[in-house]
């Protein structure tokens, strides 16, 4: 395929393409022959179907195609929404070898991967993200999942999808919040495995914000090649998959005390990452530097104020802590995160009395 570039989740038999490029959705690319059995169902939202959904209808020609749109947002990743799509499968009398077409942001991508590691135990499904933050994240890696009233993404299972489609032609419609939004976990991979890859973010941060198809593509297949060499190395997050964490044990606090959807994931993970950095043992330069960075992508480096305890609460509720002690993803340095449970308390208090 021209103007594309193919790299690969490597797991055994589990293992998938991230295909990468422009103008996919349609007659570019044969997303038909991803799709084992005859039965088909597109997951997509309100927002994203008018705008993609006829095309990714018109790749599936050959099969049985059923589509089902979810209202948009993060208050809507919840258990009952998985229940429609299930309802949604049963009724059409869906067997073992239906694929499962998840077509829209994050939470798309994870409520279908949900739902297809529920149903009969576990049926195909692709991610064809349209948001970056979909597309340089949560499409890769196979952690599907809902939110609990009580924690994000409490709910859910490890279920790898069959392919990745990523067309950055997508980024062209998306709203400028959005983007940057993605743009926070284009960073923390820099952040946490790549000194090399920060400081070409650093001079090329704002052809990315300007949506410089060169720039995005670039930091799209960086951010896939990190993400799939971490999972590659550890697919159920025993070990070195916990750095993909970094800024999160804050950042979900901090979308769930403000009412998940009210601070975008990727805004609420750009605050949290400044959160952890300052709670490193790590130059401060590196802390400016990285503040400074987040801070020229338009994303918040300050939580929103806050009660402590109910950050606290959240946090301790994170799937890191490993026998009720809270464990964080720190910096030792640019490039160079690491997974700890010894941190300064005191410290840590001062950081989220900070945010009241």
């Amino acid at each position: 395929m021209p103007n594309s570039r193919t790299l690969t989740v490597e797991l055994g038999p589990r293992s998938y393409p991230i295909v990468i490029g422009r103008g996919l959705l349609g007659s570019n690319f044969d997303l038909a022959g991803y799709v084992r059995g005859k039965d088909c169902l597109v997951v997509t939202n309100d927002t994203v179907a008018p705008l993609y959904l006829p095309a990714v209808l018109e790749m599936l020609g050959s099969k049985d195609v059923d589509s089902i749109s979810l209202p948009d947002g993060e208050a809507f990743k919840t258990v009952k929404t998985v229940e429609a799509i299930l309802d949604k499968l049963v009724d059409n009398g869906a067997n073992r070898d239906t694929t499962l077409i998840a077509l829209g942001g994050g939470v798309v991508g994870d409520i279908t991967g949900f739902a297809a590691a529920c149903y009969m135990r576990g049926v195909d499904f692709i991610q064809v993200p349209t948001t970056l933050l979909a597309q340089v994240d949560s499409s890769v890696g196979g952690k599907t999942g809902v939110n609990h009233l009580k924690g994000k993404n409490l709910i859910g299972a490890f279920h790898q999808p069959r392919l990745v489609l990523i067309d950055t032609d997508t980024l062209n419609r998306l709203p400028d919040r959005e983007l940057k939004a993605g743009l926070a976990e284009v960073i923390k991979h820099g952040a946490i495995t790549d000194a090399e890859f920060f400081a070409w973010l650093e001079d090329n941060i704002e052809a990315l914000i300007t949506r410089d198809p060169k720039a995005l593509a670039h930091a799209i297949q960086r951010s896939c090649e990190i993400k799939a060499e971490v999972v590659a190395d550890d697919e159920r997050e025993a070990g070195r998959r916990a750095l993909l964490n970094f800024g999160h044990t804050f950042g979900h606090a901090i979308e769930r005390s403000q009412g998940y959807g009210e601070w975008l994931h990727g805004e609420a993970v750009a605050a949290g990452m400044v959160m952890a950095a300052k709670l490193s043992k790590t130059d401060p330069n590196d802390i400016e530097r990285l503040c400074g960075l987040i801070e020229r992508a338009g994303l918040p480096i300050a939580a929103p104020a806050t009660a402590t305890a109910d950050m606290l609460a959240a946090m301790r509720m994170d799937k890191k802590v490993h026998d009720k002690q809270m464990r964080f993803v720190l910096l030792g340095s640019l490039g160079a995160a690491y997974v700890t449970s010894d941190y300064d308390e005191q410290l840590l208090d001062r950081i989220l009395e900070a945010a009241d």
